[in-house]
């Protein structure tokens, strides 16, 4: 469950990751909200001396999971990233759409997170409503985009970390 200010993730530090490339796969649907969760990521990999950002855009939340893989594909000989970030919002409409999708999302960035050498982030919004969306990039439930940022840098980290071991 989301709480409001989520402060512990920024609390235990963030690693020094230089000459790192990350990349966020998107959403087009719900573009305002996605919008804003990558203006997030974008803030706190600027903090921390992040210039590589790739960003690849798919039409909607089902089709991140192949984004995902085509982008590792066609960059793991090359500068691979260091870790990858799912953004997207799908907000609960009056069908069962809503569970259908959000489940093949989730199951999809898992089973990449266990496949792929290096970190998928989940930073998909499941919310009921654009008003819950909305306290989400900013709001009293902090801002999502910032916190998948930073977990994709902790995440880098930990692997660069554990490789040392």
């Amino acid at each position: 469950m989301a709480q409001p200010g989520n402060k512990k993730l920024i609390e235990t530090g963030i690693p020094d990751i230089k000459d790192a490339c990350f990349a966020i796969i998107r959403t087009h649907w719900n573009a305002g909200i996605v919008d804003e969760l990558e203006k997030g990521c974008r803030k706190v990999f600027s903090q921390s001396g992040i210039d590589d950002i790739n960003v690849v855009t798919v039409p909607g939340a089902f089709e991140i999971p192949f984004g995902i893989r085509a982008y590792w594909e066609s960059y793991k000989y090359g500068h691979p990233p260091k870790a990858i970030i799912a953004l997207g919002c799908v907000i609960r409409g009056d069908t069962p759409h809503f569970e259908y999708i959000c489940q093949a999302v989730t199951n999809g960035i898992l089973q990449l997170n266990l496949t792929l050498p290096v970190p998928v982030i989940f930073g998909v919004l499941t919310v009921d409503s654009k008003l819950q969306a909305e306290e989400r990039i900013g709001g009293k439930h902090g801002h999502k985009g910032e916190e998948a940022a930073l977990t994709a840098l902790k995440m880098a980290g930990l692997q660069q970390y554990l490789k040392k071991k």
